[in-house]
């Protein structure tokens, strides 16, 4: 992203065009969060009217007359993915056509409250110019643990807490298994070994005569290589110079070990390709199991030359390393990007496991209930995992069933938890109305359950001053752990759009657990020193109410 907008400002210096980065720069964001847009290319007409009809009215606290400015914006960027030929003429005439059909539209539906979301719902009738504050499921990571008592925490990507990852079924995953190209060519030299009645060097190795006639015969290279292969990985049973079938060997151990001798072996290149690669094998695997994402081929590149210092080594052959880790059934290839297999993911959980790293798993919580379904969330997923979660999960149920369940099961809990519960809850229609206005006499869940209903058009009672301010610590007790992970990017969150002086002075009334923690993130965090003052005035007077 931060490179396209590079290219887009000096596309626009070099065609003295007015460009207005930022935003152009916003309608990115919100495409690439909330509409699978990941490159620019993705964009289409019904990705513009979604964008700005649908997700600014709902997300983006903007008066109606911001709406020129931003349809604006758009129509640069269109400008942009033409000259670049990221698309092609007929595609930007109908964005065009797009854009100026939406530009009366757009204010109208700034101006529209039925649509806002919840937070810009809350901050908007708070008086505050702009919050905001997505309440989107939490994803914070853990941080890192200091090794030795009193020794300074390791910040590498190698000592840090391992991220859970979901497991593909064993039974798929052994059928797998048995299709890895290298596993194949290791279990064909063994029974042209066997059927051939052949015996090993006196060091239980192939004999230079039957290595290079295996080469020829079998089409395979290095066979030497495949036998140590299939002897670690449990393919054979050797004793002495005999060989033995190793009947009934179990797919996925054989892969386990298999695995293990990649990383750890002395494989003198045969699995990248590359010897000096091969011995960093291990730190390309973790990266990509911590990652847990497709990576772009450039990224593995630099990552490769930059890191692992393979670029003051001659460099390797990305393309070639990549045939021969997906030969080896490591990665898979896919538009640009490489990615661990399901096999390769499990292999590395089980070598994690040997060494004692205490890998976690993330289980299918489209099968759990609606506790473990938000402690999942809680426990940190990616955000197209927890996505696949919540909508498999929301399929098995009607609409009243799943907001029963959700507010259900976070009565009385945490605000992290409320949150992440609320946050699906809004993603149901209308059907859910009797169940979500059940929670009208839950104290802490009235006012998400008013706001739900307001939202939409129903019914409801009007919060009151106290219950918007509990509200909106509430909501920002969601960016604690979040706040804690990340304070730069919060602070600049804050900076942009963070609540004003007077809504602050008045938190300290507040009947909430995580007040305190809230005002204080506020005093250290807003830029703005009025306010930063008024926070830490506030817990100053919150902490007095609670001792007293």
């Amino acid at each position: 992203m931060n490179r396209a907008i590079d290219e887009l400002r000096a596309w626009g210096r070099a065609g003295g065009r007015d460009v207005d980065a930022d935003e152009v720069r916003l309608l990115c964001d919100y495409a690439s969060d909330y509409l699978d847009v990941n490159e620019l290319g993705d964009f289409t007409p019904a990705t513009f009217e979604e964008l700005l009809l649908n997700i600014y009215p709902r997300k983006v606290i903007a008066p109606p007359e911001s709406a020129p400015e931003t349809v604006a914006a758009a129509r640069t960027l269109v400008d942009f993915l033409l000259e670049t030929e990221e698309i092609g003429g007929k595609m930007a005439a109908r964005m065009r056509a797009t854009l100026d059909r939406i530009e009366p539209e757009m204010p109208v539906a700034l101006a529209d409250t039925s649509r806002f979301g919840m937070a810009k719902s809350l901050f908007s009738a708070m008086g505050a110019d702009a919050l905001e504050q997505d309440v989107s499921l939490p994803a914070a990571a853990e941080a890192s643990e200091a090794g030795e008592a009193g020794a300074e925490p390791c910040d590498c990507p190698g000592c840090s807490p391992l991220p859970p990852v979901r497991l593909a079924s064993r039974e798929a995953l052994a059928e797998a298994a048995l299709r890895v190209p290298l596993l194949t060519d290791a279990r064909r030299l063994v029974q042209w070994m066997l059927a051939g009645g052949r015996t090993l060097d006196p060091g239980g190795g192939l004999r230079d005569g039957d290595a290079a006639e295996a080469a020829a015969q079998l089409s395979v290279a290095a066979p030497a290589f495949l036998w140590e292969l299939a002897v670690r990985a449990g393919l054979v049973e050797v004793a002495g110079t005999a060989v033995f079938d190793a009947d009934h060997a179990d797919p996925l151990e054989v892969w386990a070990a298999a695995v293990r001798f990649a990383v750890e072996g002395d494989t003198g290149g045969h699995v990248t390709g590359e010897p000096l690669l091969d011995e960093e094998l291990y730190a390309l695997l973790d990266l990509f199991y911590r990652v847990q994402a497709p990576v772009p081929l450039d990224a593995v590149r630099e990552y490769l030359d930059d890191d692992l210092d393979m670029a003051d080594r001659g460099g390797a052959d990305l393309e070639a390393v990549a045939r021969r880790l997906v030969y080896c059934g490591l990665l898979q290839e896919g538009d640009g990007t490489l990615e661990l297999t399901p096999l390769a993911v499990w292999g590395l959980h089980e070598l994690y496991e040997d060494f004692e790293m205490e890998p976690s798993r993330l289980p299918d919580l489209a099968e759990a209930d609606a506790a473990d379904l938000i402690d999942g969330l809680l426990a940190g997923v990616l955000p197209e995992v927890a996505e696949a979660d919540i909508t498999g999960w929301l399929a098995r149920r009607t609409p009243a069933q799943a907001a029963t369940e959700l507010l259900e099961a976070v009565s009385g809990a945490p605000a992290v938890a409320r949150g992440v519960a609320v946050t699906i809850v809004d993603r149901l229609g209308a059907e859910a109305e009797e169940a979500v206005r059940a929670f009208l006499e839950d104290e802490e869940l009235r006012p998400h359950a008013a706001h739900w209903l307001t939202a939409r058009g129903l019914a409801a009672p009007a919060l009151t001053q106290d219950e918007v301010l509990w509200m909106s610590v509430d909501m920002l007790a969601l960016a604690l752990p979040a706040a804690e992970e990340d304070p730069e990017t919060f602070a600049e969150n804050m900076a942009a759009s963070g609540p004003p002086s007077h809504v602050i002075e008045e938190m300290w009334r507040v009947d909430h657990p995580d007040l305190v923690d809230v005002l204080e993130l506020l005093g250290r965090s807003l830029p703005d020193q009025n306010a930063a003052k008024a926070a830490r005035k506030a817990a100053f007077k919150a902490r007095s109410r609670a001792i007293g």
